[in-house]
């Protein structure tokens, strides 16, 4: 089954859920060991290139996910009221987070007025230019909320961990595709 359903997700929800996850760690990781790079590393120039170009797949990738979540219904949420709340607000939270990571690390990049050339596919344009002060704080928002994120990602992947061991639900199940319908 492809789209969601009451009581489970559809593969594509769950394929775009773990194929962002994957990327988005990834992508994390790269950031960090990128801004240890110097100048005459062999990568200075090649891994932030590299992470753009991720960066702006992601960022469609993103944008369709949350179209796809939107035309799709949401599976009920399992677990005591207050933890149906927290979910919803992580959710959201997440939602808000990767958009503002991938955006403001759009930003960055063409703050100069440079565009965004994804692997030789295509370029995405730069649209607004700022100041260094600006483009300073884009990096500070950047940093921060990517770290945000990961942490956020990783108080998620605790509850599913809880939901899976201590409380024996099906909530880590439905997104690994394994649940009954």
């Amino acid at each position: 089954m492809l789209r969601n359903t009451p009581i489970s997700y559809g593969w594509i929800s769950i394929v775009l859920h773990w194929l962002m996850a994957l990327a988005l760690f990834g992508m994390f990781a790269l950031g960090l060991w990128m801004t240890d790079l110097v100048y005459y590393d062999r990568w200075y120039h090649d891994a932030p290139e590299i992470h753009k170009g991720i960066g702006i797949l992601l960022l469609i990738v993103l944008l369709f996910r949350f179209f796809w979540r939107l035309i799709n219904t949401r599976p009920e949420l399992i677990g005591a009221w207050w933890e149906q709340v927290v979910a919803l607000l992580v959710h959201r939270l997440h939602y808000v987070l990767m958009f503002t990571v991938l955006i403001s690390g759009y930003l960055i990049p063409t703050a100069e007025g440079a565009g965004v050339d994804v692997f030789g596919w295509f370029s995405v344009p730069a649209t607004l230019m700022f100041d260094k002060q600006q483009a300073d704080l884009i990096g500070k928002i950047h940093r921060v909320s990517a770290w945000a994120m990961i942490g956020l990602a990783g108080l998620h992947a605790g509850a599913a961990l809880k939901h899976h061991v201590i409380d024996k639900d099906i909530t880590l199940l439905r997104m690994l595709g394994m649940s009954r319908n």
